[in-house]
């Protein structure tokens, strides 16, 4: 990728109005909830921003959320103790333009999500994502994300297990 992006949190100086990632949904959102789900404390929302040329280049979102104990694949669950729950951060969105989709910038995203959760002085076990469809669902899994039992599409992944991925991709 040419482009050097820096991730802010998002504020009033990102301009949302001209983002299009080609999920209406995801667009919308954007534009219209993620600067009031902050305010609110429900969500935090980075932005990837183009150095040369100031725009959003991509977004994430960020929410607490848990995984009931259960949820789990079993050979997860077994390694941990046997709290009905364990804390988890929900990516609830990830959205890359469409004049910057593949690129990588997705990746890029989900690796610094991955990491801003890993520095936070919070307890978290995995991070969760809701793939809104089979395209998103294959971009999870080839970060290492895997289906919950008995879930459509939801996914997980420990946070050890992607600091141990992004780990050995630097090397």
């Amino acid at each position: 990728m040419a482009e050097s992006f820096r991730i802010d949190p998002l504020s009033a100086d990102h301009d949302r109005s001209r983002f299009l990632s080609g999920s209406d949904a995801l667009d919308k959102n954007f534009r219209e909830q993620a600067s009031q789900d902050i305010k609110r404390r429900i969500a935090t929302c980075f932005v990837a921003v183009n150095v040369a040329v100031p725009e959003v280049a991509g977004y994430y979102t960020l929410t607490a959320t848990s995984v009931a104990l259960n949820a789990l694949a079993p050979e997860v669950a077994k390694k941990l103790p046997r709290y009905p729950v364990v804390p988890a951060v929900l990516l609830g969105r990830l959205a890359v333009a469409r004049h910057y989709q593949g690129r990588g910038l997705g990746g890029i995203l989900l690796a610094d999500a991955l990491k801003r959760i890993a520095r936070a002085e919070l307890g978290v076990f995995a991070m969760v994502v809701d793939a809104k469809d089979e395209a998103a669902q294959h971009f999870y899994e080839h970060y290492g994300f895997t289906l919950l039992p008995n879930e459509v599409r939801r996914l997980c992944l420990p946070i050890s297990a992607a600091l141990q991925r992004l780990a050995t991709r630097r090397q």
